[in-house]
């Protein structure tokens, strides 16, 4: 299906990045379109997370570039980036675990507070109003996610889903515009990935764009609007999830090794 040009919120044309002699990701272009949820799929050790990491400024690309609403942000720092609207989560949950989850989630609209030190430390009007509203759209996130009665609990605490969820509510936090999740729905169970799939279709109605990196096919089938497949750090196919799902060559490169993977282990364990 041909797409509007103009609505392209994210793009990656020819990025490279390679460790070594290892080239993880290959001339990769991908497109993502405003309001839609695309998935990012594929075996592993495919350049996933490595295409992620190029893209929130982890990594600089050995290679080609990446546009964010027309501009080019390769060579940004993450902070950087996070300020020019792009958040994401981590398939390692990262959260201050000593903190509390409304500490979390204040802790991450860092790049929108503007109050200089001289305001900080006279607590001026300026500097009080942006507390007051740091704190507000914190627990706005909370409430969004379920996690109001445990604002005050520390994060390490609060189950594991929580956790996935008190993350997704932090990178929420900073407004941004492209919200990248990596394995969001890894871990939980079936209720909390059917909960999960519902909450992030409801972001789209925010004015959001999602790019996921996802492992499991009934979650890139349910909330996927676009597809893209990769394979050695290449793109394979790409298109309607449906259309993926039927596709010989991802069969056989994600599905396929999946269960060749499956087999060795099994030889291993005898």
């Amino acid at each position: 299906m041909k797409k509007d040009k103009a609505d392209i919120v994210l793009e990656t044309r020819q990025v490279t990045k390679k460790f070594g002699g290892l080239t993880a990701v290959g001339e990769l272009d991908i497109k993502v379109h405003k309001g839609e949820i695309s998935s990012l799929i594929g075996p592993n050790g495919a350049g996933k997370t490595t295409v992620f990491n190029v893209v929130t400024g982890i990594y600089r690309p050995d290679g080609g570039n990446v546009y964010f609403n027309g501009r080019i942000i390769d060579g940004k720092k993450p902070h950087e980036i996070v300020a020019l609207g792009i958040a994401r989560t981590f398939q390692n949950i990262r959260l201050f675990p000593d903190m509390t989850c409304l500490e979390n989630i204040m802790a991450g609209q860092h790049c929108r507070a503007s109050s200089g030190m001289w305001a900080s430390i006279f607590k001026t009007r300026c500097q009080r109003q942006e507390e007051e509203r740091i704190l507000a759209v914190s627990e706005d996130r909370l409430r969004q996610v379920g996690m109001a009665p445990f604002k005050n609990e520390l994060a390490k605490n609060v189950a594991y889903g929580n956790q996935r969820l008190l993350e997704i509510a932090r990178a929420l936090a900073s407004n941004p515009r492209l919200l990248v999740l990596d394995e969001p729905s890894s871990g939980l169970n079936h209720k909390e990935t059917d909960d999960l799939i519902a909450f992030l279709k409801s972001l789209i109605a925010e004015d959001l764009t999602l790019l996921i990196i996802e492992h499991d096919m009934k979650v890139v089938m349910d909330i996927s609007d676009w597809v893209t497949v990769v394979d050695e750090g290449r793109k394979i196919a790409e298109g309607r999830p449906e259309a993926i799902y039927n596709d010989p060559l991802v069969i056989e490169a994600y599905l396929g090794k999946e269960e060749d993977e499956t087999v060795t282990h099994t030889g291993n364990e005898k």
